[in-house]
């Protein structure tokens, strides 16, 4: 991943860092900008089903991919819509996605 990009999708997840998309319109008016954005919201939404699992009582796994060189499986089960959901995700992308406090407590 891009250093920053990294750092863009950091200080989206930091609440106090003041950066904001539509103050910072020219930040994510590039290719980098709306990369990280993507990554952002991706994130988030995972975090928040491995929040959601995670307070009904389920363990979400992550595992390495044998297959595929730096990538990481995981897998949520989510008991109030009887479904489980499986992503993959860069090392850099499950490295961000540790550092969401919600993240770090179901793991």
């Amino acid at each position: 991943m891009d250093p920053f990009v990294r750092r863009l999708v950091e200080r989206l997840f930091e609440p106090d860092s003041g950066l904001s998309r539509n103050r910072h319109f020219h930040t994510f008016d590039n290719a980098e900008g709306k990369l990280a954005m993507r990554i952002s919201k991706r994130l988030r939404a995972l975090a928040k089903d491995i929040d959601d699992c995670h307070r009904e009582g389920g363990k979400p796994t992550a595992s390495r991919s044998t297959d595929a060189k730096g990538k990481v499986r995981i897998e949520i089960g989510l008991a109030r819509l009887k479904t489980h959901r499986t992503t993959t995700l860069d090392e850099a992308e499950y490295e961000l996605l540790l550092k969401l406090p919600q993240v770090k407590q179901a793991f």
